[in-house]
């Protein structure tokens, strides 16, 4: 389990390096490389930020599906199809800033989550590799007793 984890933490860094991302300047690693999983977990709360930013403060769910064509005034979810087939509308641009930002956001959070899964194989490795001495320690001296109650027996 050990080995395992420190395998698996040092496969999430390498991936994580070799995408070359590097912390905006309002963000809490500015100017580093993201290559740890608690930077990309701090990466993608900057994404998150920018994209609310971006959107005036809604998330995807909350934006209009579409907007009209001329005005780029929302149009109500239950007049869209309508007015998209129509050509009228448009499918609403802002909100489709949020595919990218979710899939990179949640591409970096999986990062983080599987480096905490390898830190946790290592931390329960070291856990049950201390158990089985403790176990061995215990057996050894309860054999020795049984050994030495044998001999003053007999």
């Amino acid at each position: 389990m050990i080995a395992m984890g420190i395998v698996g933490r040092a496969d999430v860094r390498d991936r994580l390096a070799e995408e070359q991302i590097v912390g905006t300047p309002d963000s809490s690693i500015p100017g580093e490389e993201v290559d740890t999983g608690s930077e990309a977990e701090a990466f993608a709360d900057v994404i998150r930020k920018h994209t609310l930013e971006a959107t005036g403060g809604q998330t995807y769910a909350e934006m209009p599906r579409a907007v009209l064509k001329e005005t780029g005034k929302p149009v109500p979810d239950d007049q869209a199809d309508q007015l998209l087939e129509s050509g009228k509308a448009i499918d609403n641009p802002e909100r489709e800033i949020w595919i990218p930002s979710i899939a990179l956001s949640t591409a970096l959070n999986t990062s983080f989550f599987a480096e905490s899964v390898a830190s946790f194989a290592i931390v329960v490795g070291l856990a049950l590799m201390l158990i089985g001495v403790g176990l061995f320690v215990l057996t050894r001296s309860i054999l020795r007793a049984i050994g030495a109650a044998s001999a003053s027996s007999g």
